[in-house]
């Protein structure tokens, strides 16, 4: 089914729809992070352990992803998305209902699955929604879900955290995704690429098709700039709140309800001005969306630095916010060059790819590395480690920036 088949009103609702899942999608991933605290007290283990919470998800969703990658390629996407919902969803509810720390380990673990299975096949069903020039900013609006949903996931579990225990933080987030499984089960599916034929999608489907993408310069470069960046990002989501309880005398749900609000703003907005910024600037030249990123990353990353060492928390939090806005402009525009640099019949392998990577050298690591690092030498040191590797991300995009245009003329069809 061509995107110019299906109506601009029904590729709207199918954005949507993606989106509000996508939303779940992060508020069940965060809100594990907004009660670390109580958690901690509850089972009384250390900041360790606590971390390798956080990295039992991501160990099991980037190895699951390669797997979900080749099924997405090669089987129906919208019936493996509406799944995963279900799967991550069923597994949140669950850690509600965790007695002790492996049971809550092992329900972690099981939401990485379901949470691989959306990830992988998502990005590329919306952009067969939409024409090419359109990708950044259709793509920045369905990453707009990683602020607000982070920072929603951050709120909830303050507050209902807070007020509630950590038990029913988990109860009352999992719960939506089970409704909303039902619609996206139902949702059409448009054609791969929205030009390629079905014998053609058939014939480059084999090994050596997925072998390329170690071959595609592009592809590799711009994957090692987001796993920097996921790198220092997925640690400092997961260690702020908590950063804030400690350095600022904060309790769990103003410092969640703080952090998140920051979020949300400036996530909301960093990521909507990524998109418009890397269309416009890839009009111009095909670096356009890695010059927007490269540079975020390199605005961004003394100001994280800020924060962190900032001794009133008014000053903090100013800081925290500018990062956060030029951190996220790279949000479209990163993931917009994977789908530009790869051909439409091994999409969802090199999602899958990417992810794997992504979260292997990225935030499967640094959760426990800096929990680790704050049990020898404080919390506030440990953080201080994430802005040089943000500096990193943006060299791995100018990198990336010499080889996009030949690899994006290698992936037309």
């Amino acid at each position: 089914m061509q995107a110019e088949q299906i109506s601009l009103t029904y590729r709207r609702y199918a954005l949507g729809l993606l989106l509000a899942v996508n939303l779940l999608n992060y508020i069940d991933r965060q809100v594990l992070f907004a009660v670390f605290p109580l958690i901690k007290a509850d089972f009384n283990i250390s900041d360790t352990e606590l971390g390798l919470l956080g990295s039992a998800f991501m160990l099991s969703y980037m190895v699951i992803a390669p797997v979900f990658g080749w099924l997405g390629d090669h089987w129906d996407r919208v019936k493996l998305a509406s799944s995963g919902v279900v799967v991550w969803s069923l597994a949140t509810v669950l850690a509600g209902f965790a007695p002790g720390y492996r049971t809550l380990l092992a329900a972690r673990a099981t939401v990485g699955v379901g949470e691989a299975s959306f990830g992988t096949v998502s990005p590329g069903l919306i952009a067969d929604f939409f024409p090419k020039d359109q990708r950044g900013r259709i793509l920045s609006w369905f990453y707009v879900a990683i602020p607000v949903g982070s920072a929603m996931g951050y709120l909830l579990g303050g507050v209902l955290g807070h007020r509630f225990g950590w038990h029913a933080a988990f109860l009352m987030v999992g719960l939506p995704g089970m409704l909303l499984a039902l619609p996206l089960c139902f949702l059409r599916t448009p054609e791969r690429g929205g030009e390629p034929a079905a014998e053609e999608v058939a014939k480059e489907k084999g090994i050596a098709a997925y072998l390329q993408l170690f071959r595609n310069r592009a592809f590799v470069t711009n994957t090692l700039a987001m796993a920097a960046m996921t790198f220092a990002i997925g640690g400092l989501a997961q260690w702020i709140p908590t950063f804030l309880f400690r350095a600022h005398a904060l309790d769990v749900e103003k410092a969640n309800t703080l952090f998140g609000a920051t979020t949300v703003l400036a996530g909301i907005l960093g990521t909507l001005a990524g998109g418009w910024l890397g269309d416009r600037w890839q009009k111009k030249s095909p670096k356009g969306y890695l010059l927007v990123s490269g540079w975020g990353f390199f605005i961004g990353a003394p100001f994280a630095a800020w924060a962190i060492m900032a001794p009133a928390l008014p000053v903090c939090m100013a800081a925290i916010f500018i990062a956060e806005f030029f951190l996220f402009l790279n949000t479209g525009p990163l993931n917009t060059v994977i789908i530009n640099v790869t051909r439409p019949s091994v999409r969802a392998m090199a999602f899958a790819v990417n992810i794997f990577f992504i979260h292997a050298l990225g935030d499967a690591v640094s959760p426990s590395m800096l929990g680790w690092l704050s049990d020898q030498w404080g919390l506030r040191s440990a953080l201080l480690s994430t802005p040089l590797v943000m500096a990193l991300a943006g060299v791995f995009c100018f990198v990336c920036g010499r080889y996009v245009a030949h690899d994006m003329a290698q992936a037309e069809p």
